[in-house]
């Protein structure tokens, strides 16, 4: 199993000193130690407005790191792809592939915040059929190797040839998964797929369960079967006074900052994203002794260690790590990057 640094630049708390701009310089600083530690990935969240989160560029931020790591392979988590014309994506990930020697992971979501859709001017209740044509522009850019084109509803290409092209071929693509349509969007393009568990839980049952429905799903549309991740919350803790406190800072962030993005009133959602709103209602009866194995991982070095051989044995490859979720302070957030890959890690298997 191999383990990522991942984050969604979550800072919208009350009385919160900390400014956006600082967030952005302390997500950078954390992606580079990341590589100093031995892991595997960085993947970056993109977030608007300081919605959900503040960084709003992950390729920028990224790229800005290539000359100062080595091994760490970088990506996004997710590119919101319906705010953008897939060109520029394509575009914009194959230089990056190319400038980091073929470093690049890429990941896709079509987000849930209608606050980041509307400034964009993107229509916010035709997501899911945007996404889906844009990962098709994407897969076709990606994997030509002379001129294409596309005529689709939403984009209409004439004849061209991408440049730069990615080093690597293909080059790996995964789709962000909440939901069965989500799941089912990459299994019928023989696309890897990322889970959250928290929410693969409320939707499936579980990570297992959400991993076997999607190599179900692969094998039916006659695709060899992807590569499964996960993120997850995390906080290492050897006390009952640490373990309240992650517990604390995990429901802040769930109040704070996911509730208000996720799409409350299922009028208001696009049709095959009605189910956000079961997702809100369990979350705003949820209480910190609530929180267990399918919303973060928390206890000792040990528990984890044992935490993460159920999701190992689920099918999930590599796991991305939250570490700086709830506002916790940088010196904070860096400590429990080294712990994890000092005490954990090498009990799991890197």
């Amino acid at each position: 199993m191999q383990f990522g640094y991942f984050t969604l630049s979550d800072n919208a708390y009350p009385g919160n000193p900390r400014s956006a701009n600082q967030l952005v310089e302390e997500i950078r600083e954390q992606a580079v130690l990341a590589d100093k530690l031995g892991y595997h990935s960085a993947w970056v969240g993109e977030h608007h407005f300081d919605s959900l989160g503040v960084n709003s560029r992950p390729d920028i931020l990224l790229a800005s790191i290539i000359p100062e790591t080595e091994r760490i392979r970088l990506a996004p988590a997710v590119q919101v792809l319906p705010l953008h014309h897939p060109l520029h994506v394509a575009e914009t990930w194959a230089t990056l592939d190319l400038i980091s020697n073929g470093r690049v992971d890429f990941a896709c979501g079509r987000g849930y915040d209608r606050r980041e859709y509307a400034p964009f001017d993107a229509p916010y209740m035709e997501s899911a059929e945007i996404f889906a044509e844009a990962i098709d522009v994407l897969v076709k850019a990606w994997s030509s190797d002379g001129p294409w084109s596309h005529e689709g509803h939403y984009y209409r290409i004439p004849e061209m040839t991408l440049t730069p092209t990615p080093v690597q071929r293909p080059l790996p693509f995964y789709v962000g998964c909440f939901s069965e349509t989500s799941l089912d969007m990459a299994a019928k393009r023989g696309l890897n797929i990322i889970f959250a568990p928290f929410a693969a839980a409320m939707m499936f049952g579980g990570l297992a369960q959400a991993v076997a429905l999607y190599r179900e799903r692969c094998e039916q549309y006659g695709q060899a079967v992807g590569r499964a991740m996960c993120s997850y919350f995390i906080f290492i803790a050897d006390s009952e006074a640490e373990d309240n406190y992650a517990r604390e800072r995990q429901i802040d962030y769930f109040r704070h900052c996911v509730m208000p993005a996720f799409p409350r009133d299922p009028a208001q959602a696009p049709p095959t994203a009605k189910y956000f709103a079961q997702i809100v209602e369990n979350l705003d009866k949820m209480q910190k002794g609530d929180l267990g194995s399918n919303s973060i991982l928390l206890g000792s070095a040990d528990a984890i260690v044992e935490q993460l051989a159920e999701v190992r044995a689920a099918g999930i490859e590599e796991v991305i790590l939250y570490f700086n979720v709830g506002n916790k302070p940088h010196a904070q957030v860096k400590e429990q990057m080294h712990r994890f890959m000092e005490e954990v890690a090498p009990q799991v298997g890197n």
